[in-house]
């Protein structure tokens, strides 16, 4: 087992492992143990009790953080005439069709989000093997296949985060920066929590979120009480 810096063997002795910390004092305790020489992203995770193996128990979705993630978005949007020039006015970072395509097919995926006009399916459809294991593939259901292209571009550069459950059932998330104030915080993380409860499957029975547990990049985990988010 590797050893533990010193710097984090003081941070961990700042966290009671067996406490369930309200979401300001969670918060607090996270942004005074981040101190990497780098603005550290404060994650959350949060453990469902649902079973994503099952179609009525998958949870899925997009929300907007009300003050952004603190990261650079890339987008690549894929459209043709005046929906690819909007998109660019909008501050898409590719935009294009069949020379797009043919760009990704050699594995220059140089873009966190895909968007695509609905008459452009058809070629993306083509990128489905290369899209789909990164999470990237365009879905209406997400809103990334719109003929709204400069609301999805805005979105997507605003701070709107995809989420979705992994197969132990837990989702994960950047919630914003560590140098971000403990309101914009907390209010961020309030929004995202929201987002997932009103994602709630129909398949879902019993408890629904079973843990939440808050963190920055290179900090200790804080354990949240899930009572103080969810009511």
């Amino acid at each position: 087992m590797a050893k533990k810096g010193k710097r984090i063997e003081a941070a961990i002795k700042t966290v009671d492992r067996q406490k369930l910390y309200g979401l300001p004092e969670a918060v607090e305790v996270i942004k005074g143990n981040a101190q990497a020489k780098f603005d550290e992203t404060v994650e959350i995770a949060i453990v469902l009790g649902v079973d994503p193996r099952h179609a009525d128990q998958m949870v899925r979705g997009m929300v907007s953080l009300p003050h952004g993630t603190g990261k650079s978005v890339r987008v690549a949007v894929f459209a043709k005439g005046d929906k690819a020039e909007e998109a660019k006015a909008a501050g898409a970072d590719l935009v294009g069709a069949e020379d797009l395509m043919e760009t990704i097919q050699k594995g220059e995926i140089n873009f966190d989000r895909c968007i695509a006009t609905p008459d452009m399916m058809a070629v993306v459809g083509r990128l489905g093997k290369v899209l789909g294991p990164r999470g990237l593939m365009p879905n209406p259901k997400l809103g990334t296949v719109t003929p709204d292209v400069v609301k999805a571009v805005n979105d997507a550069k605003g701070g709107q985060i995809e989420f979705r459950v992994e197969k132990a059932g837990i989702v994960h998330a950047g919630v914003g920066k560590a140098s971000f104030s403990a309101e914009n915080l907390a209010e961020n993380i309030q929004a995202f929590v929201g987002a997932i409860n009103k994602a709630k499957p129909s398949g879902a029975k019993g408890t629904y979120f079973k843990r939440i547990c808050l963190s920055s990049t290179m900090g200790p985990g804080v354990k949240i009480d899930v009572g103080s988010l969810t009511t």
